[in-house]
């Protein structure tokens, strides 16, 4: 099992894309921490990313689990898909991210901490 890495200052792109090839390929999974502005990247599942994130003081209704595919360009180099955002009684019935709002501050997280080079 691997577990996470915390990631709360920014990480080139390459690196990411280095990390997501150990992986995945030319993928890697994450979880975004919304309201403390982190994520966690590199768990064989999200849950190990959320874990790690949770061991370090997040709330559970922060976190959000996505796929970032580094080598991609534009929007679809997130995708926002995880069974750990089934969240019924916070209104999220989906894999997805249903909320507008929560899409918006997901990308704004991981803009600030994944720069081009």
């Amino acid at each position: 099992m691997t577990t996470g890495r915390t990631i709360s200052t920014p990480l080139p792109r390459c690196e990411l894309a280095r990390l997501a090839e150990e992986q995945f390929g030319d993928w890697i999974k994450a979880v975004v921490d919304v309201s403390r502005g982190i994520m966690a990247v590199g768990g064989d599942l999200h849950a190990d990313d959320e874990a790690a994130l949770l061991a370090d003081g997040s709330s559970l209704r922060d976190l959000w689990g996505i796929n970032l595919y580094p080598e991609e360009e534009g929007r679809d180099w997130i995708e926002l898909d995880s069974m750990i955002n089934i969240r019924p009684r916070d209104d999220n019935r989906s894999r997805g991210v249903d909320d507008p709002r929560t899409r918006a501050r997901i990308r704004s997280v991981v803009d600030s901490l994944i720069t081009a080079e």
